[in-house]
């Protein structure tokens, strides 16, 4: 194994250095957009797409067809990562831009169930695998190709402006949804919906535009011209101890951004919109407006890392986010919606349940069906976002749902045992038992949505604004470390990994994680143990095994001779 040094670099500053991160980056903005867009409208997915089911189990389906794009990431990275080491970085991002266009663009002309049946939501979740398997190889080769642009001392500050690219797409979904509701009204629901779908054929023809002009990297040219492009990138990435042994302890930092990004910038939209019942185009737009504040601290860390290093950052957002989290949620609640937190003092609602039929509520692929009774009432309140413990009854009971009055009778609904129902009988017991409870919960005070007038609208901006930073203060440097982790030959694909593996599963299945837990505990917070305790694990592996790499030079390669 010998050292290759590539012909030098050239690194100076100047006008070209602008329109070249202006170009990955505008490319990157509109993939994200893409991919971010069905969160964006992921309840009136779970209209259109999963109408065969009850409300509740349709968001849940919807969530998961969400999930199905983010797990087939990591495979996106590995087939893009492989193409752009071996044969150049814009071409393997030429192609991610075009598939990611193509595939939303189909989700705006997709029949719904009512069209086509069973066939709407199984090509609905084929083209999310497509949207993540081009998303897949994007972000690797954008951060890639800025940062062998970039100036030594400045890479930081380039390479942070791929990470802009994420919370701007996610924005514009955002703003883009936004208007086209308040445009089009009870119509959206119905047929509007697609419009954000549709203008992705608009944006995927600027993207090629800007990203043709482009030339390839200097440094895979280079590369290239020295013979030292690597034949196997995959097998160098995950076979030789001396790349894995970077490769491991990045999945551990990256892990620990993917659930704090995904927490701060995406996860509070759920809860705001689905947990505390804030009106969607409220949420939205406090959620939009807190990102577009925080946005340009993406920026002040990536050039801040140049200064101080990019390890001890992330550490810093991390340990944060793990120490602040329960406390930061737990003042949303009480300002987003008071009614709901005095309803749950006054008013404890418990499930009387024979606690072994309950269910862990966790189905990435969707193919399980929670029938049990104890299931079926725990669902129910998660999804009306109503806080509740769990009762030992008697064995083989049909749990029942108890709300708790002081100084007045107890009211009691029974779920039912959805074992042997048909789909339609399932799906009308649901519609009434939903019915029933909803009922007994507006009866002791819960409220069915946040009222407006007492959302403390100035405080949940703030808080959401600490989240989104926690956000900027991990993502931020973070393109810039993994590019300076691995070397020029099997760097697209060893970075890609890294990144997709990690946001991919362990940020992208946040969500129904998080529902699965709530579920099964009752309280609405629990779900953020798994945010908390994988930002702590990623703290101390990180701590001790991983270098920090800021000033490093990305020239040199390993190749065989």
């Amino acid at each position: 194994m010998a050292q290759v040094r590539l012909p030098a670099i050239d690194t100076r500053r100047g006008a070209s250095h602008g329109r070249l991160l202006f170009a990955a980056s505008l490319g990157t903005m509109f993939e994200w957009y893409d991919f971010f867009l069905y969160a964006s409208l992921a309840a009136v997915i779970a209209k259109q797409f999963f109408s065969s089911v009850d409300e509740t189990t349709g968001f849940i389906l919807a969530l998961l067809a969400f999930s199905a794009g983010t797990a087939i990431r990591p495979l996106g990275a590995l087939v893009f990562g492989r193409i752009g080491d071996r044969t150049g970085r814009k071409r393997s991002f030429l192609i991610t831009i075009t598939l990611m266009g193509v595939a939303t663009a189909a989700v705006g002309l997709l029949p719904g169930y009512a069209e086509i049946g069973i066939a709407a939501p199984c090509l609905l979740v084929g083209l999310r695998m497509l949207q993540g398997l081009a998303l897949g190889g994007e972000y690797g080769g954008a951060a890639t190709y800025v940062a062998e642009h970039a100036p030594l001392d400045e890479r930081g500050a380039y390479t942070s402006w791929i990470q802009v690219t994420t919370t701007v797409g996610f924005v514009l979904s955002l703003a883009i949804v936004f208007l086209c509701r308040a445009a089009l009204g009870a119509q959206f629901d119905t047929w509007g919906w697609r419009i954000p779908f549709l203008i992705s054929l608009l944006l995927l023809g600027i993207s090629l535009y800007v990203r043709m002009r482009l030339a390839e990297s200097p440094a895979f040219q280079r590369m290239a011209a020295a013979g030292a492009t690597s034949r196997a990138p995959l097998r160098e990435s995950f076979v030789r101890w001396k790349n894995l042994r970077r490769l491991l302890p990045a999945l551990a930092a990256t892990a620990g951004q993917a659930v704090v990004a995904y927490c701060g910038q995406f996860y509070v939209l759920f809860f705001l919109t689905q947990t505390l019942k804030v009106d969607p185009q409220s949420a939205t737009g406090l959620v939009v407006a807190a990102l577009v504040v925080a946005t340009p601290f993406f920026v002040i860390f990536g050039r801040l890392s140049d200064r101080v290093g990019r390890k001890r950052l992330v550490l810093a957002g991390c340990l944060l986010a793990a120490l602040t989290y329960f406390p930061i949620f737990q003042a949303i609640a009480h300002y987003a919606n008071p009614a709901m937190e005095n309803a749950a003092v006054r008013a404890p609602v418990s499930v009387v349940a024979d606690t072994a039929e309950c269910s862990f509520q966790f189905d990435p692929l969707g193919k399980n069906k929670y029938l049990h009774s104890c299931d079926v009432a725990k669902t129910a309140l998660a999804r009306a976002g109503i806080p509740y413990r769990t009762v030992e009854g008697e064995y083989g009971q049909v749990a029942v749902v108890r709300v708790d009055r002081a100084g007045q009778p107890a009211l009691v609904v029974p779920a039912f045992e959805g074992e042997g129902r048909t789909g339609a009988e399932l799906k009308q017991a649901l519609e009434r038992f939903s019915k029933q409870l909803g009922g007994v919960l507006e009866e002791a005070g819960y409220p069915t949505a946040a009222d407006p007038a007492k959302i403390n609208y100035p405080m949940v901006f703030v808080l959401l604004v600490v989240l989104a930073l926690y956000a900027t203060m991990t993502y931020g440097p973070m393109a810039a470390w993994l590019v300076e982790l691995f070397p020029a030959r099997i760097r697209y694909t060893s970075l890609s990994a890294a990144y997709h593996f990690s946001n991919g599963w362990i940020g992208g299945f946040l969500p129904p994680i998080l529902f699965a837990l709530v579920a099964m505990s009752g309280d609405i917070y629990y779900g953020l143990w798994y945010p908390v305790i994988v930002a702590a694990v990623s703290i101390v592996l990180v701590a001790l095994f991983l270098p920090d790499t800021q000033g490093h030079e990305i020239r040199e390669v390993n190749s065989e001779t």
